[in-house]
């Protein structure tokens, strides 16, 4: 049982960074000079990752124990 409880909370931590990672990679593309077009579709990309990172996240706090916060 606690093997899959730190399984889950490594896959946790794995969606969390990559969410994180895709969110810095589209700010990074948004800051190069781009088309209109293309920068609409970046800015709804950021926005998504924001909510994957934030949901990623909210997920791994809740299978922390209270005493590891």
């Amino acid at each position: 049982m606690v093997e899959l409880v730190v399984l889950e909370m490594a896959a946790a931590r794995q969606r969390a960074k990559r969410a994180e990672l895709s969110l810095k990679e589209a700010k990074a593309m948004l800051g190069e000079n781009r088309g209109l077009a293309i920068s609409l579709a970046l800015c709804s990309r950021i926005r998504a990752g924001q909510a994957r990172a934030k949901a990623a996240r909210r997920r791994l706090l809740k299978m922390v124990p209270p005493s590891m916060h």
